[in-house]
């Protein structure tokens, strides 16, 4: 099994989704699946001409010379296809969204009833895999995801792809501080590891592993009061002396 990981994040490494990435895939490693991680921060991808080219003139094929060449065929055939994204203004980066507008060519332009939907057939070399969100956001509830979790489960269905879950953590990227202030976050960890052996294994994650990642931990008045004191130090900074 091989697992691709898009991250969307323009942090890169740095940043708390390359972290839910790296534990996801230390459980991914331990189940025995390959997996690659796909930085879009580095790519050249420009948006959807919606030209339609892919599908009349050069089937399968988007006429436009950039890194998506190269990566189409990755996601075509990867089984699990992991999307990972911070949220930015109530949905996904727009790095995000121009790839996967760029993903037409895996689709043919005929109309189909699928799931009793209107839908386009997958072209017959694109995988049947399943797709992965895994996103974190600056905001502590957890409804803030809920967009970005629709979109999600909306592409899996035009893509054909099985949606297997997604790993939504509130405040993500305060974990290390947080462990490192003596707070407990190692069980959100390890069950962030845990979804990665559970999408080898089982082939979704469980709603239990997925409650342990997305669970609160630090009050929200608590919370929001150091997040305002640190941006107001930040401000307090640039002041003239």
């Amino acid at each position: 099994m091989n697992v691709l990981v898009i991250n969307s994040s323009p942090r890169m490494e740095r940043g708390g989704t390359a972290l839910l990435v790296d534990v996801f895939l230390q459980g991914v490693k331990e189940a025995g699946a390959q997996s690659e991680v796909i930085y879009l921060q580095k790519m050249n991808i420009k948006s959807c001409l919606s030209c339609f080219s892919c599908w009349v003139k050069t089937p399968g094929m988007c006429p436009q010379k950039d890194d998506m060449t190269d990566l189409l065929p990755k996601i075509e055939s990867a089984d699990v296809l992991v999307l990972a994204t911070p949220v930015f203004v109530d949905g996904m980066t727009s790095r995000m969204k121009a790839l996967l507008d760029r993903t037409l060519p895996l689709l043919m332009p005929f109309f189909e009833i699928r799931d009793d939907h209107c839908r386009h057939p997958r072209r017959g070399t694109s995988k049947q895999g399943k797709i992965v969100l895994l996103s974190v956001s600056g905001f502590t509830e957890l409804d803030n995801f809920d967009p970005l979790v629709h979109h999600i489960q909306a592409i899996a269905k035009n893509m054909g792809r099985e949606y297997a879950g997604a790993l939504l953590r509130p405040i993500g990227a305060t974990i290390p501080v947080l462990k490192h202030m003596g707070i407990a976050v190692d069980d959100v960890l390890t069950a962030t590891k845990q979804a990665g052996v559970e999408v080898v294994q089982e082939g979704r994650i469980s709603e239990g592993i997925m409650q342990i990642v997305s669970r609160e931990i630090v009050p929200r008045e608590a919370y929001v009061k150091q997040v305002n004191m640190m941006f107001q130090r930040q401000l307090d900074a640039q002041k003239p002396e």
